[in-house]
């Protein structure tokens, strides 16, 4: 898995100040420097202000303001199966992969077993696994052995099958049925931060399946030297607490 911010609002937090200022202000918020909208504003310099100014909208759930900037950011090789927990978000834009016009007729099915195209589950090959709704814990050396295998046994054919009905004429939209949801995708998606931090609430979450959780992870690394304050706020105030960030 890899993300990139390809692109991202230029002074994201001064966009949500603005905004949050327009709504208190009897002049335009138009026709104000950045500087008079936050005349008030608690702290010594601009920044101290920004950070003042960002806690407290945050902390009185004040989130509006925090959906005017926006990043778009680009992720590689995640499965289908994270791909469907993502996209149930809304205020979200996407644009994913196409498996209708993208084809896998080239992979080698060997290079599959081997990890290439699907995503391999942590439990499929670490025996201290323990995910959510296991019915067991820890597994001897042999039982992952055979979990491995069978794993890798499957998609190594499900790709050999979706290969030959790609021979026997049928379209790449309709041999994809046979793919498992583990095939990797790669998606561009947009959000805003209020947007971000909630699916944080429900994908970062310890309770989180491990492979949304991690992508989650990453986009907040990114967002951090994006909107340092908002996100400096939201890791230490309101990360795990369930919050009411959904519009």
């Amino acid at each position: 898995m890899r993300v990139r911010l390809l692109e991202a609002t230029e002074n994201p937090e001064e966009l949500v100040c603005l905004g949050a200022r327009n709504d208190y202000m009897s002049e335009w918020v138009g026709d104000r420097s950045f500087e008079d909208a936050m005349a008030g504003v608690e702290g010594d310099t601009r920044d101290e202000q920004i950070s003042n100014f960002v806690a407290k909208l945050l902390k009185r759930g004040h989130y509006g303001p925090f959906e005017h900037p926006s990043a778009t950011f680009a992720i590689e090789g995640v499965s289908r199966s994270c791909m469907a927990q993502l996209t149930r978000h809304r205020h979200a834009s996407f644009d994913v992969q196409s498996m209708r016009y993208v084809s896998f007729d080239e992979v080698d099915p060997e290079d599959v077993a081997d990890g290439e195209m699907v995503v391999t589950p942590p439990s499929a090959t670490d025996p201290d696994w323990v995910g959510r709704n296991q019915d067991a814990g820890d597994v001897d050396e042999e039982t992952v052995e055979k979990r491995e295998e069978v794993f890798r046994r499957s998609v190594r054919q499900s790709v050999e099958d979706y290969q030959e009905l790609l021979d026997l004429g049928m379209p790449p939209e309709d041999a994809r049925f046979v793919l498992p949801i583990g095939t990797e995708v790669n998606i561009v998606v947009t959000l805003n931060p209020r947007s971000l931090m909630h699916i944080a609430d429900m994908r970062a979450a310890a309770d989180a399946q491990w492979e949304i959780r991690e992508l989650t992870e990453q986009l907040l690394d990114i967002a951090a030297d994006w909107c340092p304050h908002i996100f400096e706020y939201y890791e230490s105030e309101m990360k795990h607490r369930k919050n009411r960030l959904a519009p």
